[in-house]
């Protein structure tokens, strides 16, 4: 049997098990080409120069015990091979976290933020940190900023550890523990980047078994999802410098964000999921309209 061969049977097995994705991949073969390259021990962007070798019988084998774990346990497939990408960039994982997958990334990394930032930027926070990934590509994109990376879940900030020193950016990210701005009380910012958790409580019991398996803390909004931007919002202002910008992920949560802050008029930022998933507000535009809208 051929490589290729064994990943298209893995990418059936997957789909008829009827696991879900969104952790790094979007559809079986993705997933399947992921694991066996993973456990075979070759780089995932060989695929195309080793396509027609032959697997043994160990090989197979040992990709379908990995299979077998996938499905059974319905695990994402990054807690068991450990790592994920963010903009082409790997990232330590386990179950202490969520997968990376923030939209945030992709305005961060293709320059969109840019526009938004003068020279007087020095300060960047990414709150809600999980495995630091924002971090990380925040302190990359702007060599000159310093980045605080804050996050509830000590767990968490354990795992933002691995990645802020995988990446020599220990001089740069500053790790804090704490609930929410609280965690960084007294601090100023030039740049706020919030992932926060924002799946409303029905959304929450209807997510697959892949989501439930990371931590609630970092999921769970409330009955609307806005539990944690409520207060967010409220405290935000105090945080940012005069030209401080905010940009919030809500994922699909327009509808609960707007019914919940009226008065807000954000500026929507495009992303590869839709125009309505990542948005940004100034200081200025959250300071006059927080009290009516919250």
């Amino acid at each position: 049997m051929s490589l290729i061969e064994l990943i298209e049977r893995s990418s059936a097995r997957l789909t008829e098990a009827g696991v879900s994705f969104g952790h790094g991949t979007d559809n079986a073969f993705d997933e399947a080409a992921w694991l066996v390259l993973w456990r075979l021990g070759l780089a995932l962007d060989e695929l195309d120069s080793v396509a027609e070798q032959a697997v043994t019988a160990e090989q197979e084998a040992a990709v379908q015990a990995l299979l077998d774990q996938r499905i059974t346990s319905r695990q994402p497939a990054a807690y068991l091979t450990g790592e994920a990408w963010l903009q082409g960039v790997a990232f330590t994982v386990d179950k202490r976290v969520i997968v990376p997958r923030s939209l945030i990334a992709e305005p961060l990394a293709d320059g969109a933020l840019d526009v938004w930032l003068d020279e007087q930027t020095h300060r960047v926070l990414d709150l809600c940190t999980g495995n630091g990934s924002l971090a990380v590509l925040a302190a990359m994109a702007w060599p000159e900023v310093v980045v605080d990376a804050a996050d509830m879940s000590p767990d968490a900030l354990a795992v933002a550890r691995l990645n802020v020193d995988r990446h020599g950016l220990a001089e740069r990210i500053t790790l804090h523990q704490g609930d929410g701005l609280a965690a960084v009380a007294g601090q100023r910012y030039d740049l706020i980047l919030c992932n926060p958790p924002y799946v409303n409580t029905d959304s929450m019991a209807a997510l697959p078994a892949e989501y439930q398996a990371e931590p609630a803390l970092a999921l769970a909004g409330g009955a609307d999802g806005m539990d944690f931007i409520r207060q967010l919002l409220h405290d935000a202002p105090r945080s940012m410098s005069p030209n401080g910008v905010l940009v919030l992920e809500i994922g699909h949560e327009r509808a609960h964000f707007e019914r919940a802050f009226p008065a807000l008029d954000p500026v929507w930022l495009p992303t590869s999921a839709g125009d309505d998933q990542v948005l940004l507000l100034t200081r200025e535009a959250i300071t006059p309209s927080q009290m009516s809208a919250l």
